[in-house]
This record gives C-alpha cells, structure tokens and sequence, in this order.
C-alpha cells in the first residue's frame, strides 16, 4: 500500500449495525457459519441526478478490513448484552477476516446498479462488514463525485476545498479533503490532509486578521512582511473595490515588489462576484498586476461557479467549502449492500431480491463488470453486468439491450472491452498494490475523458446504459418466474 494511511489508533471492528451481530449469532446457532455468501454493493442513483459518479475510499476500505479483530473490551460488551452465545463469543475471540473483495478501483466513473464491491467468504463475515463497506466507499464516492462536479463547472480554473469547519465531524473533513482532490481539486485548507496525505494546503487569512489591525493598509503591509513571496490578501472586509483592492496594490508595490517578489493574489469572499472580480481585474492590470489572480469563494457550488463565469467573470481560483464538503445538494449516496448469491456443494446459487418497485429488484449470481470502449477514440459505449464465468469477446459484434425494455437492442462492433472489477483480498489477504493519491487522481482524469460531453451535462444527462447479458438476464427472468409462481 503506498497510499499514505492516517493512524487513527482506533479499533473500528465494532462500527457495525447491531443487526449484523444478532444474525451473526443466528447463522452460528444455525450452523450457518461456514456458508459461503456472496454480496454486492452498489448504488440505485446519481447525487444530483448526475450522469455519473465517482468510485472512492478503496484504500480507507483495505484499511479497515485489514484490521479486523475483536479484543478483550469488545467481547466483554457483547457478553453483557445477554443474548450472545458463549460459543459464539469464542468464535468472535479468534476472528480471522477470509474472504475474497473485488473492487472497482478508485477514480472510476460509476454507474447505478452495478457491482462496486463484491465480497466472497464466510455469511458471518461477509454480513458483517456490510455497515463499515457502505459508510467508507458511499462517503468518500459522493464527496469526489460532487468536487468533480465542481471542478468541470469551474472549466480548467484550479479549485480548492475550503470545507473542513463545516464537515460532519473529523473524518468527514480529512477523509473529505482526500475524496474532493479524486475528484479533481488541487488542494485543501485542511493541514492534517496535507501533514498525512500529502493534499497541498493552501490558505493565508481571515477577516479577524484585517479587523486585528488599526487599518486595512497596515494589516496588508504586516502580512507582506510576514509572507513576502506568499501574498495574498482578502480584499472585502470593508469594501473591495474602495479600500481592498487599492491598499493591496499600493503594499504590492511598496512591500512586495521592492523585495524581489510578484503578489500572488487577491481573493473576494462577499459581495457581486461577478463585478467585482471584473472590476478588480482592470485596476490590477492597470497597475501593472496581471500576473495577480483572482480568487472567489463564498458558498460556492457548481451552479453559481458556472453562473458567475457566465456574466464573465474575472476568477482565476475557486475555493469551495459547505457545499463540497457535505455535498449539501444531496448529501447522501445511496449503497446498498445485497446478498446475491450462496454456495452449495461447490455450486453458486443465485439469490434475489423482488420489490413492488421494480428499481429495487436486486441481480442475482455471482457476476463481473465490463466496460465497453469505441476502438477509433476510446469512448465508453455501455457497460455490461455479466456471469462471472462470461467472457466480451471483442473481436466479434457483441449485442446489447435494454434489461426492462429488451426490444431497444444495438449490435456493437469496433469497440474493445474492459473489467472493471479488480480483486482486493485472497482469503483475507491484500492482494493489491493501491496507487498513490496522485496516481488516482491523474487516473480519474482520464477515466472521466472517455465519457461523451452528453453524460457530463448537469441538466438531463444522456442515461449511460448498463445492462445484463443474456445469460445473466436469463437467470434474472427465471428467478422472477420461479417467485411469481409461488405467489398465490
């Protein structure tokens, strides 16, 4: 693992639902704990009614998993609970995570409905990760997709996430400022982010360090002492275009430039943005600053950021907190976490859930995700949910349809196919070599420049289209068949 990992020293084992503990105990009392189970996790909608998302915390997720044990503290709760065997809380004393993951790495556009995750092992085992799986990988996977969201408003401008003091607690903040930069922000105002995870922090001042001064002039020039080579001043604590940016081009010129330096900025956090950047723009570059950027922040989100570059206005930078940071527009990612299949004599079974809501009716068996790519560019066309045992060849036309309107039929040829899934953990080993932060980073990039510009709008995106193969769906339909009939 090269990620850099933060230490919290904290045994998370029990930051799980106390269902998957009761039915842990159950399937032990049933002799149920070495049926091998498998589950999928996987989302229903894009936040925001978004052409896509975004895959994050795989690396927090091997984390975690790799750390599973029960000490003495967590037996002797469970034992004061009642209701737990004492073989069980024996079996719990000697815990040895050993199932097989399979993951989408992170910094892949996903999609609703198919596999992220997929666990393989043990019920008890694979039940009880189920909280811990869906609160690191929905977490993380909706901060990056709303940052991404962001950063194509913001249409090559740098933006930064200024939202750890509004973050919905420690975790939510530094785990956040990770997920934002996945997402495409150059850096954070969170220190720890930087100190463990090598996330640039960026910042300089707050109004408070204007207000400490007898003058606006005299808290610019002590800044410019300080930070010569570093300027960068807030220009609206009183009034941007009378006094901030005026004192901030005479201390340019009197503190900074004198001393072998160029300023690097202004930053306007209140006010009409959208003139006063423009206005702001004209007495730099009349001063002889046009090297000197523009920074705006203030409740921005991806609406307003592309609103305010609409009426022309003159940001070079965005920094981006509350609303980044919590996604406010939609602050929750929907995972679930599914049962799909059991093993029987070395068998797969397929499993299924129904509901009346047909968005709810679960894919059974045990399956693979593929993406297909145009050869003459690289364009993902679909992706494809097949059996596990199924193989795309891609050397001959390959014919998708839709799952619920299977008349809406296209034969795709030219194209190559891709696994989207990699396996994380052998029998509960780690197998994989997680990139860098960077490398995810770089890699998400690229991923999210095979998408047409259609699957990227923010109002009514193109449907990118994820179906089953036949085979696949030929389980589905008999499954549905086998329940209707039993149905009275």
């Amino acid at each position: 693992m090269n990620d850099t990992t933060l230490a919290t020293g904290k045994n998370l084992t029990m930051l799980t639902d106390f269902y998957e503990l009761t039915m842990a105990n159950g399937y032990f009392q049933n002799h149920l704990k070495d049926k091998i189970a498998y589950f999928d996790m996987f989302f229903r909608k894009v936040p925001d009614n978004g052409g896509f998302a975004i895959m994050a915390g795989v690396q927090q997720l091997i984390e975690y998993l790799s750390n599973l044990r029960f000490d003495a503290t967590d037996l002797e709760y469970l034992r004061s609970k009642k209701i737990f065997s004492e073989e069980f809380l024996d079996y719990l004393a000697n815990f040895k995570f050993s199932c097989d993951v399979w993951v989408v790495p992170e910094g892949t556009p996903i999609f609703p409905s198919e596999p992220i995750v997929t666990v393989r092992g043990s019920v008890i085992e694979a039940q009880f990760i189920e909280t811990m799986v869906l609160l690191t990988i929905n977490h993380q996977s909706l901060i990056a997709t709303k940052a991404n969201r962001i950063v194509r408003a913001s249409r090559g401008r740098a933006v930064m996430e200024f939202g750890s003091r509004r973050a919905q607690g420690y975790d939510g903040a530094i785990l956040g400022a990770r997920a934002a930069y996945v997402g495409g922000c150059v850096g954070t105002a969170c220190t720890i982010a930087d100190k463990e995870l090598k996330i640039p922090a960026t910042g300089t001042m707050a109004h408070s360090w204007i207000q400490m001064f007898p003058s606006e002039l005299e808290a610019f020039r002590a800044y410019a002492r300080a930070y010569p080579d570093a300027c960068l001043f807030l220009v609206d604590t009183y009034s941007v275009l009378k006094s901030g940016v005026p004192n901030a081009i005479r201390v340019f010129n009197e503190e900074v430039i004198p001393r072998g330096f160029r300023p690097k900025g202004i930053r306007i956090d209140s006010g009409d943005i959208a003139y006063l950047s423009r206005e702001a723009r004209k007495m730099l570059d009349e001063a002889g600053f046009p090297d000197c950027r523009i920074v705006a922040s203030n409740s921005l989100d991806e609406y307003i950021i592309r609103d305010l570059l609409t009426q022309g206005a003159a940001v070079d930078s965005f920094g981006v907190g509350e609303r980044l940071i919590t996604s406010h527009s939609e602050p929750v990612f929907g995972g679930v976490y599914k049962l799909s299949a059991v093993e029987e004599d070395g068998r797969v079974i397929p499993k299924i859930k129904l509901s009346e809501n047909v968005g709810k009716i679960t894919n059974p068996g045990f399956k693979e995700v593929w993406r297909l790519f145009e050869r003459k560019n690289g364009k993902a066309i679909a992706d494809v949910i097949t059996l596990k045992d199924e193989v795309i060849d891609d050397t001959k036309p390959y014919e998708i349809f839709d799952p619920e309107f299977t008349w809406k039929r296209k034969t795709i040829t030219g194209f190559y196919a891709r696994k989207l899934q990699v396996k994380l953990f052998e029998k509960g080993k780690c197998i994989y070599e997680s990139p860098e932060l960077e490398e995810i980073k770089e890699y998400c990039r690229e991923q999210i420049n095979t998408l047409w510009d259609e699957v990227l709008r923010f109002e009514n995106p193109h449907r990118y289209y994820v179906d089953l193969s036949k085979p696949l769906w030929n389980v589905k339909t008999q499954l549905l068949n086998e329940f209707t009939q039993k149905v009275p």
